[in-house]
């Protein structure tokens, strides 16, 4: 691409950036156009928006209609447009969020981008933050002041008695404290205060790692309070299972997702498998997580080796009963924001390109009950990602970025970060 054809581009994408907010007319031009996980592509596409909205999604040879005068168009030629994709666990704890409410916009939208916009993220559901810098970052972005993705959140977790895990600050686990349960009607208030603070869902320690292989669980009558809660209100519950007990007593108590695979155990149980599956229990399985906990707390290569094909192996053996795997890291905790190597993790565990970017959209948008979002399709939201390399050749492609548009709205350009 000329220095003069990147130029027109980024002033495309600026014009783009704005188009939702004065109800002009987005096309994004030429591109393949995968419009969900299932359907054939769409060569040389055409994408037409109008207030944040898909209003059409054809050849451009069969668009007969005149583009609008004032239609922002983008050539997307030789690049490849899907639904925007969904991390369903995240945390918004480091140190960039801080103080959200009053932090310079710029500095927010800088880290915003470094770790979820920049990966074509614009969907998140944050699993397990500090609910007061949480809530303010969403407001800001719902607000337009900060370009990020849409932020659901769990508005905080809850602990089992004297199961602060070991790897949380001391300085942030003593204010932890009072989201310990030690009883059922302790789990019953905690799920109420989160989800009245805004919550869209609540999450559950039922395994908290103390270290050493030391797990201590989340009693079922405990787990299973908050999740009558939960469900009360129609909002999903995740738990942190960590273990045989941790995963048997979430089933048990009546979790929705799994935020993570067990690979401190060899492998889930039969038992674990079909009873997940019955009860279309979701699993996040973070796999690129554990061989970087094993480098953190000094773990050898051989170590980080056997923790990741554990990993990899709980996750074929769920994907291939069948079982709803959603897309989710686990970043803000850790610092791995690129991509790349999760979708490889997930390619050895036996997921095609299609079934990632199933976990990566309509997964997510269903289980979520996010109806307008997760496919290509006229009167879907207009969350979009336009890549620079083909995904079904290469499921690391999925990772490469030329753009993200929310809403209609462009929130990340890789042009515009380069100029």
């Amino acid at each position: 691409m000329s220095e003069l054809s990147k130029l027109l581009f980024v002033v495309a994408l600026l014009f783009a950036s704005v188009a939702s907010a004065q109800g002009q007319e987005l096309v994004l031009l030429g591109g393949t156009i995968y419009p969900s996980p299932s359907a054939d592509p769409i060569k040389n596409g055409l994408v037409l928006v109008d207030h944040g909205k898909i209003e059409t999604v054809t050849e451009h040879s069969k668009f007969k209609l005149k583009l609008p005068a004032d239609a922002r168009i983008v050539d997307c030629t030789g690049k490849f447009i899907v639904a925007g994709f969904w991390n369903s666990h995240v945390h918004f704890t480091e140190d960039a969020w801080n103080d959200a409410a009053n932090a310079p916009s710029a500095r927010l939208e800088a880290h915003m981008q470094e770790m979820l916009t920049r990966w074509g993220f614009t969907g998140v559901f944050d699993i397990g933050s500090f609910p007061g810098n949480t809530l303010a970052l969403r407001r800001r972005v719902e607000s337009g002041e900060v370009a990020g993705p849409r932020i659901y959140t769990t508005a905080g977790a809850i602990y089992p008695k004297d199961g602060i895990p070991v790897y949380i600050p001391q300085t942030v686990a003593s204010q932890l404290k009072a989201f310990e349960a030690a009883t059922p009607e302790d789990a019953r208030g905690l799920a109420k205060q989160m989800i009245a603070k805004g919550g869209d869902g609540i999450k559950v320690f039922a395994g908290a790692i103390m270290g050493h292989g030391k797990v201590i669980p989340m009693p079922t009558d405990v787990i299973r309070a908050a999740a009558e809660v939960a469900h009360a209100a129609g909002k999903p519950v995740f738990a942190h299972p960590s273990n045989h007990v941790g995963t048997d007593n979430a089933l048990a108590g009546g979790v929705d997702v799994l935020g993570h695979t067990i690979p401190m155990e060899d492998g889930w149980t039969t038992d674990e498998l079909q009873r997940m599956k019955q009860q279309h229990t979701a699993l996040i399985p973070t796999l690129s997580l554990f061989p970087d906990e094993e480098r953190k707390f000094g773990g050898t290569e051989e170590d980080k080796r056997v923790v990741l094909q554990r990993a990899v192996a709980e996750l074929k053996s769920y994907f291939d009963e069948g079982g709803t795997i959603l897309f989710g890291t686990d970043v803000g905790y850790t610092q791995l924001y690129d991509t790349t190597s999760e979708y490889e993790y997930m390619a050895r565990a036996g997921m095609s390109w299609r079934d990632i970017l199933a976990s990566l959209t309509t997964n997510p948008s269903a289980f979520f009950k996010a109806a307008s979002r997760g496919r290509v399709e006229k009167g879907m939201d207009a969350d979009l990602v336009v890549l620079d390399g083909d995904p079904a050749a290469d499921v690391r492609n999925f990772a490469k970025l030329a753009y993200t548009i929310r809403g209609g709205r462009a929130i990340y350009s890789a042009l515009q970060k380069t100029q």
